[in-house]
C-alpha cells in the first residue's frame, strides 16, 4: 500500500508527519510525505523555529512525484495540519491528481483546527476550509469531539446528539467518520470513547481515560484507522487495531513521564498491541 501523506512536520517530537509516517511504516505502508510546515517543535511548547510552506511548495513536491509516473501506485492521501488555507487548494489539487491516475484512491481528511478546552486554534479561514472544501472532497473524516461539532454546527453532550453530528457529516459528502475524544453524558469519568461509522454501522470504542496530555496521538490514529480501514474494509476492525495500538503507545508515554510520543520505544503496539479493544455496534 502506498499513501501520500501532506502534514505538518517536526524536527523533535512527534506530531504530523512525524508521528504518522513512522506509525504507518511500522505497520508495512509506503508513505510519501509531503510537509505542509517544518518546525523544529510543536508549537504547544510556547517557542519553536521553522517555517509555513505556501500551496506552490506543496504543489511542487507533488508535480515531481508525478513527474515519476507513480501516482498510479497511490492507493490514497491522508492530509491534516495546514499553516494557512492557502495550502487547502494545494492539498485538494494533489488528491484531485491521485484520483485521476487511480479512480479507486480513497481521500483522508484529519480536520485539525482546535479542540475542547482550546476552541479553535489555526489561523482564520482554515476551519472553513475544511468544512467548506475539505471535507465534502474526503472519503474519510477523523475530527476529534469538537471539530465534529464544528464541521457539523451542532452542539452534542450526548451520544444521540453525538450520533445525528456524525449524519451531518455523512451529508456533507465523507462515507466514513472517525470521532476520537468523545465524551458524551454516557461517558464515564475515567474512561474516553471513539466512535466510527460509515453510514451502515455505527461503532464505538471505550478506552480508560489517561491521566497526561501529548500531542500527536490523533495525528497517528487518524493515519493507522485510514490504512486499516483501507485493508480491512471493517470500520469495526479499523476502529478497535488504530484505537489499541495508539491506546498502547499513550500507556507507554505516561511511564516515560514524557511529553512526546514514545513512539519509538513502544512502536511494538503499533503492529501487537498489548491490550485490543474491541468495537460494539451502536
Amino acid at each position: 500500500m502506498n499513501l501520500l501523506s501532506i502534514q505538518s512536520h517536526v524536527a523533535y517530537g512527534h506530531v504530523g508527519n512525524a508521528a504518522a509516517v513512522f506509525a504507518l511504516q511500522r505497520i508495512g505502508v509506503e508513505v510519501w510525505p509531503v510537509h505542509t510546515v517544518q518546525f523544529s517543535n510543536h508549537t504547544g511548547y510556547g517557542r519553536w523555529r521553522g517555517r509555513v510552506f505556501d500551496g506552490e511548495a506543496i504543489g511542487d513536491a507533488v508535480q515531481g512525484i508525478a513527474e515519476l509516473g507513480v501516482l498510479g501506485a497511490c492507493d490514497g492521501v491522508i492530509t491534516g495540519y495546514m499553516g494557512d488555507a492557502g495550502i487547502g487548494r494545494a492539498m485538494l489539487d494533489a488528491v484531485a491528481r491521485v484520483r485521476a491516475t487511480n479512480p479507486a484512491a480513497r481521500y483522508c481528511c484529519d480536520p485539525v483546527i482546535g479542540d475542547v478546552g482550546r476552541g479553535v486554534f489555526v489561523r482564520e479561514g482554515v476551519g472553513e476550509f475544511m468544512r467548506e472544501h475539505a471535507v465534502p472532497a474526503a472519503d474519510i473524516v477523523t475530527p476529534n469531539h469538537f471539530e465534529l461539532d464544528y464541521l457539523s454546527g451542532r452542539s452534542s453532550t450526548t451520544m444521540h446528539q453525538a450520533l445525528a453530528a456524525v449524519d451531518a457529516v455523512h451529508a456533507r459528502g465523507p462515507r466514513i467518520v472517525l470521532v476520537t475524544s468523545v465524551h458524551t453524558d454516557e461517558t464515564p469519568a475515567d474512561a474516553i470513547d471513539l466512535v466510527a461509522s460509515d453510514g451502515r454501522g455505527r461503532f464505538r470504542v471505550r478506552t480508560p481515560k489517561l491521566q497526561l496530555t501529548v500531542n500527536g496521538a490523533g495525528d497517528a490514529i487518524a493515519a493507522l484507522f485510514f490504512a486499516h480501514t483501507l485493508r480491512t474494509g471493517s470500520v469495526a476492525r479499523a476502529l478497535s487495531a488504530a484505537t489499541s495500538s495508539v491506546f498502547g503507545v499513550l500507556r507507554a508515554t505516561l511511564a516515560t513521564g514524557s511529553r512526546e510520543l514514545a513512539l519509538i520505544a513502544a512502536q511494538h503496539e503499533l503492529v501487537e498491541p498489548t491490550q485490543v479493544f474491541e468495537a460494539e455496534r451502536l
